[in-house]
């Protein structure tokens, strides 16, 4: 949520922001609500003085045998008309937080203009592999590997499912193991959350109200009383601290849970979503940083450089790509993604996005900390990262080590899990 004192002290600065990633915006409304919110408090305190002025004259005036009946008809007058300047209050009040919920995030100023065909590559890692054999997508070595079973996985759940097998299943264990274990090294504490979340955790992490419809509501429909299949573990990690304040000794706090993720978007025929390039449900692990104001960028740089020492590690073929601010999701003011090439299809696919909401998630969570220098309370800032998902990681994984035969050399880093060389 954007502060509104921001928009009251810099209302273009904030539209020009926003501009970036939003077709308009007009905040004339907003502030008029504002203003009547400000004025109507005034004027109930007038009221409550007022009031309490005419109470503390009854006994007086009961006293001196004066008509206390107008007093108390101008004390029932006062009281309803406190009431209804209340109501009126929570009214503009409400109207006021709808606004600013569906606000996306101010990009950082270094972020572009414009959605994804604005978004810039900053680096690349080792070449493109390259074959001198007729080499073969994702989904043929799969099946002549028997590593999934597609045709089952639809059966069981249908279109954009799929179901591990044997070795396929090892594999996908082995980068979810690999992938723990780096994390734990690292100093990051290790959750399993719930997979089932309530309203507030969609709320705190910026999905509703605007994107309600894009999860899995579990009792039939979206009701801010309902729970719905968490999109990511990003939805439950950073609501671990909300109504809470944290002391400045135990940041940052860096957590990262492995969760399957449930999305209702699905793959299409396309030959760019085969397979498992998209689908209904996909494990993933995700951290998540929450630290103060002045530590955040740092942060963010240390997320970037550990998801792309994961992927370096797998020995893998990828691209640092920097978004736009219109390709950036809405809670976030910057994003980076590490794509993976994918051989059989010719292109990059996203394999994780590092983000820094900064205090945009912390504000609708009220989330803060104690500055130590001004004794006052901060909201902290949020940071995510995929540290991966594994379903185009798998794709990238088989295809970049495919050899001729139709086997799939297994990276260094997996082969103490997987106890083999090759995958035959």
């Amino acid at each position: 949520m954007i502060d509104i004192n921001r928009i009251r002290e810099n209302k273009e600065q904030v539209r020009e922001a926003l501009l970036k990633r939003m077709e308009d915006v007009n905040f004339d409304e907003l502030l008029n609500w504002d203003k009547m919110k400000k004025e109507l408090s005034i004027k109930i305190d007038e009221l409550r003085a007022k009031r309490n002025k005419v109470s503390s004259d009854v006994p007086r005036i009961k006293k001196e045998n004066g008509d206390i009946e107008a007093l108390f008809k101008e004390m029932e007058m006062l009281r309803e008309e406190i009431n209804a300047g209340t109501v009126k209050i929570k009214e503009l009040e409400e109207k006021i937080k709808n606004f600013l919920d569906c606000l996306p995030n101010i990009p950082d100023d270094d972020v572009v203009a414009g959605d994804k065909e604005q978004n810039e590559v900053i680096s690349t890692y080792l070449e493109k592999p390259t074959f001198n054999f007729k080499a073969k997508d994702h989904v043929e070595l799969c099946k002549n590997l028997h590593l999934i079973d597609y045709e089952r996985g639809v059966k069981l759940s249908g279109n954009g499912s799929w179901i591990y097998t044997g070795m396929g299943a090892r594999l996908e264990w082995a980068v979810l193991n690999y992938l723990i274990d780096t994390h734990i090294e690292d100093n990051y504490q290790f959750v399993l959350p719930p997979h089932m979340l309530n309203y507030e955790c969609g709320y705190t992490a910026g999905q509703f109200p605007k994107f309600n419809e894009d999860v899995y509501w579990i009792d039939g429909g979206f009701d801010t009383k309902s729970k719905f299949l968490l999109p990511t573990a990003e939805t439950a990690l950073v609501n671990l601290h909300r109504d809470e304040t944290l002391s400045i000794d135990c940041l940052p706090k860096k957590y990262f849970a492995y969760t399957p993720c449930y999305r209702r978007e699905a793959g299409s025929s396309r030959v760019e979503e085969r397979g498992m390039i998209r689908g209904h449900q996909f494990n993933k692990v995700e951290l998540v940083q929450y630290t103060t104001e002045e530590t955040s960028g740092l942060a963010f740089e240390e997320l970037v450089h550990k998801v792309e020492t994961l992927v370096q590690n797998l020995g893998l073929h990828y691209q640092l790509t920097k978004l736009a601010a219109g390709d950036v999701s809405g809670g976030m003011c910057r994003t980076y993604d590490l794509e993976v090439w994918i051989p059989s299809m010719g292109i990059y696919k996203e394999v994780s996005s590092i983000s820094n909401s900064r205090d945009y998630q912390a504000r609708r969570g009220n989330m803060k900390y104690k500055d130590p220098v001004t004794g006052k309370n901060k909201y902290l800032h949020t940071l995510n990262a995929s540290g991966l998902a594994t379903s185009r990681l798998i794709p990238a994984i088989l295809e970049q080590y495919q050899q001729e035969d139709g086997s799939v050399k297994v990276p260094d880093v997996l082969k103490p899990y997987l106890k083999v060389d090759y995958i035959k």
